[in-house]
């Protein structure tokens, strides 16, 4: 891929991916309840990608995992879903413009959790940028 920084092409196309997701995800829950339209969306999402894993020879037992990974993916799945559904929920009576860069407060708390509960430890300037996001955030959400 392009080497040690492969991950920094996935995680581009992950914002492009999350920003589009934010612009469909407004206009497709008009005139549907913000839940449902989050169980259509999951739904969807099994379907592609099901197919997906098995095609390209991914597909492995999953009952061959150890307990604690199937734990914590299971909890990193509630905390999804929750998340679409609050995001969903937060789209449906805010502006798209608005809702999103509150949900990327989630960069910030990431930094936290990390720190806290993988013992990371980012430098000063990391820790700037994080501050910044933050401000950033409240600079665009709070506008009115």
């Amino acid at each position: 891929m392009i080497g040690a920084y492969g991950w920094v092409f996935w995680a581009l196309l992950s914002a492009c991916f999350a920003a589009l997701t934010a612009i469909f995800a407004k206009i497709g829950i008009q005139n549907v309840d913000s839940d449902f339209a989050t169980l259509i969306r999951t739904t969807i999402i099994l379907f592609l990608l099901a197919p997906f894993v098995w095609l390209t020879g991914k597909w492995s037992n999953p009952l061959a995992l150890s307990p604690k990974t199937l734990i914590f993916l299971g909890l990193s799945a509630v905390a999804t879903g929750a998340s679409w559904v609050c995001y969903f929920r937060a789209l449906q009576i805010g502006n798209a413009s608005q809702v999103a860069p509150i949900d990327k407060l989630s960069v910030v708390l990431v930094a936290i959790f990390a720190y806290v509960f993988l013992g990371e430890r980012p430098d000063g300037q990391s820790w700037l940028g994080i501050a910044l996001v933050g401000a950033g955030v409240l600079v665009l959400a709070l506008k009115r």
